[in-house]
């Protein structure tokens, strides 16, 4: 059984977010403001079926999948593109690939001691954010 990613989890470090959003074509006051904010994650596991939601003061963005079934999605308020998205296991590692304009598109969630790990990655840039669970 993989891990319980399930929890509230605050952002405590958001390195390489601003080129990140760059290279999906995020426009300069939308970035300039993303990086002001703080975020909370809510994930909710329930077997294979997860609801993942990101909350802030901007915008807030909420996302359910169940592994392994590959899903149409449409990155609204954030880049705006339509996308090919499968989210699987790997280890103790949730996993996401999307297919679409950009390449090497996709997540990753992992859990390392009480930290809720995300890396962001799209073409040839990596953003790796850092989350601590609240009681």
């Amino acid at each position: 059984m993989p891990v319980d990613l399930s929890g509230r989890w605050v952002l405590e470090t958001n390195d390489n977010f601003d080129d990140f959003m760059k290279v999906l074509g995020i426009d300069f006051a939308t970035r300039k403001i993303a990086l002001l904010l703080s975020q909370t994650k809510v994930i909710i596991q329930d077997g294979d079926k997860f609801v993942i939601k990101t909350l802030s003061t901007f915008r807030n963005y909420e996302r359910g999948f169940t592994i392994g079934e590959e899903m149409e999605e449409y990155t609204k308020g954030l880049d705006n593109r339509v996308v090919k998205t499968l989210i699987t296991w790997e280890g103790d590692t949730l996993v996401c690939r999307q297919k679409g304009e950009k390449a090497n598109r996709g997540w990753k969630h992992w859990i390392e001691g009480d930290k809720l790990h995300l890396e962001l990655y799209c073409e040839d840039v990596v953003c790796h954010q850092v989350f601590k669970k609240q009681a």
